[in-house]
């Protein structure tokens, strides 16, 4: 009896709230990397490619959050759901010739792609 009475407690304590240094700016629409990409003429630009139904993808994407430090200059972080937004991810690829993975982190400045990183190696490039 106390496997369920622990299982159905409604007395059980809250979950904590997950904090994080990231400002996380949802694509939603193909149109935007454009504009992502002249935004990244006068500030970095971060697109976070991430999978909600993998595991990795989870843990990169919790580690990068923990460690992110922004820096002095202005860096703006945007998120791709890739299960909502598969076509994007379709698009990133073709618009800065990189294949498609997940977890991936694209960084653009001066309207280029300066780096990229997949899996583990996002949390190396993002410090």
């Amino acid at each position: 009896m106390s496997i369920l009475k622990n299982l159905f407690n409604t007395n059980a304590a809250p979950k904590k709230e997950v904090t994080t240094n990231v400002h996380w700016i949802p694509i939603t629409d193909i149109s935007l990397l454009d504009t992502l990409v002249e935004t990244s003429k006068t500030e970095t630009v971060l697109i976070f490619k991430h999978s909600t139904r993998c595991g990795i993808s989870k843990m990169v994407i919790r580690q990068f959050e923990k460690s992110f430090q922004a820096s002095e200059e202005k860096v703006t972080v945007h998120y791709l759901d890739l299960l909502n937004y598969r076509s994007i991810s379709d698009e990133i690829a073709i618009k800065f010739q990189v294949f498609h993975q997940s977890p991936q982190l694209l960084v653009l400045k001066n309207g280029e792609l300066v780096a990229d990183a997949s899996h583990y190696s996002i949390l190396e490039l993002s410090h």
